[in-house]
């Protein structure tokens, strides 16, 4: 309704437009018509000289008064115009036209102080053009100079009603209102079926937004013959892929946390069951609360991991980023892994470009994500296997630290999902303790710091690639492989 209201106001203003300038054009059409029938008038009356006085005067010859009462005649009936011709001192000194001898009325229009008023314009070679309001309303005349011997000696005045005017334009508005109304009803008609052919899709995609509301499965939204509309459909389908992949990874998480708290707290409750009715020998209490306590730290281990996730991926303020060693943290990580290391008589290698390269970021944050790589890279390496750490400068602005090891590596098929919660080590490299939570941990941190990790390709094990904003470094440069045992 509102485009059909568009389109009518749109159609009226053109309408209006046009009849106002189409009036205006006919009368100025109309007024340069009686200005030439005067110019005539004119020519024929320098032509004459006057006969006699009297109410009427005779001009010239027989044939030449004839030919001015057939001028005046047609002026009368081509455009309703009655005309006379004035002296110099403002005496009218002919009425050419039977018409005006049958209808003197029609002279006594033209006021003597109209004549009087345009005259001396009139004299000096000025035409006129005169709008008055007389006593049958609206008149319109023209006035023009009457010559004699090169010589201004009066002029001819022609007069018209205005209805005259309206008259002759009133069949073309007539015409264009017929036009604007036809225009109207065939815009509106295509207005309103392609409205609808519009809004159908728009109705559609409201009615699966509904659905999708409910979390209730909804028809993806359907090509259209509109561009703007399929960008439409395309970004709707894209949202409710998102979403419907949210809720998946939302229900897969529930029930992987459910199976995971589930787990342990079934162990310690059948263990701890055991003992308190007597089924367990005295000599064998302390094996089950050694597993009861295994599995407590599991569970906590479990519940920080998820703390440390939702702290990670929750909105917050903007960080207070500052510039910190990122070599040097790597160097404590190592030292704080020094057991787990020598356990497995792992070979850590470091590649830094330079001895000493300044990050920006939360280092608290940043030694976390180190920490949980080492981890992974530790557990997943085989004894007497390595662990290479190298930290390189990607372009002006960014660091790329790059975490590897020797292990099996991750299957291909496992590659889109190592960064998923719960998604653990024994699905993507062999059977381990992990919750799946780690790598998870990492890229929440790293999004947070607006940055990235990926996997990278590798003929062996797995290498992991994160980016940290860069800051001003210190002096010395290092290519290192340093052996840790």
């Amino acid at each position: 309704m509102v485009l059909v209201g568009v389109i009518l106001l749109a159609v009226l203003l053109m309408l209006a437009v046009f009849a106002l300038s189409s009036r205006q054009a006919q009368i100025d059409s109309r007024v340069n018509a009686l200005k030439a029938q005067a110019y005539d008038i004119a020519y024929l009356a320098s032509d004459s000289s006057a006969l006699g006085m009297g109410d009427l005067f005779s001009f010239g010859s027989t044939a030449t008064r004839e030919m001015m009462a057939r001028k005046l005649r047609q002026v009368y009936e081509d455009y309703a115009a009655y005309c006379l011709v004035v002296d110099r001192f403002g005496n009218v000194t002919g009425y050419f036209s039977d018409v005006i001898r049958e209808n003197r009325e029609l002279a006594s229009q033209l006021e003597t102080g109209d004549i009087t008023r345009t005259l001396t314009r009139v004299l000096m070679g000025e035409e006129v053009i005169l709008q008055t309001k007389g006593s049958l309303g609206p008149m319109f005349t023209v006035a023009v100079p009457w010559l004699q011997n090169d010589r201004v000696v009066g002029a001819v005045y022609i007069q018209t009603a205005a209805q005259t005017m309206t008259d002759a334009y009133s069949g073309i508005w007539k015409q264009a209102a017929l036009a604007a109304v036809f225009t109207f009803v065939v815009a509106a008609t295509v207005a309103y079926f392609y409205s609808r052919r519009l809004a159908t899709p728009i109705r559609k995609m409201a009615a699966s937004a509904g659905l999708i509301a409910k979390g209730l499965p909804a028809p993806p939204a359907e090509k259209t013959d509109f561009t703007e509309l399929n960008e439409l459909a395309f970004a709707f389908n894209h949202m409710a892929k998102q979403i419907q992949d949210t809720e998946e990874t939302r229900k897969a998480f529930i029930a992987n946390l459910s199976h995971e708290l589930r787990s342990p707290m079934t162990s310690i409750q059948g263990f701890v069951q055991s003992v308190l009715d007597g089924t367990v020998k005295e000599e064998d209490q302390k094996q089950i609360l050694q597993i009861v306590l295994d599995e407590s730290k599991r569970l906590n281990k479990l519940i920080s991991a998820l703390l440390t996730l939702s702290r990670a991926e929750a909105p917050q303020a903007k960080l207070v980023m500052e510039p910190f060693n990122i070599c040097e943290l790597i160097r404590l990580v190592l030292i704080t892994r020094i057991n787990q290391i020598e356990g497995k008589s792992i070979t850590v290698e470091t590649d830094f470009e330079q001895d000493n390269m300044f990050a920006l970021g939360v280092k608290e944050k940043i030694e976390q994500v180190l920490i949980n790589l080492m981890d992974n890279a530790i557990r997943y390496t085989p004894k007497d296997g390595r662990i290479t750490l190298s930290v390189q400068t990607l372009d002006k602005k960014t660091l790329a630290v790059t975490v590897s090891d020797n292990g099996i590596g991750i299957a291909k098929e496992d590659k889109d999902h190592v960064f998923e919660r719960f998604y653990k080590a024994d699905q993507s490299h062999t059977a381990g303790e992990g919750v799946g939570l780690g790598l998870a941990i990492v890229k929440a941190i790293l999004e947070q710091h607006e940055q990235s990790i990926k996997l990278m390709d590798s003929d062996e094990g797995a290498s992991f690639r994160f980016t940290l904003a860069r800051a001003e470094e210190g002096p010395g440069r290092q290519h290192a492989g340093e052996g840790l045992r």
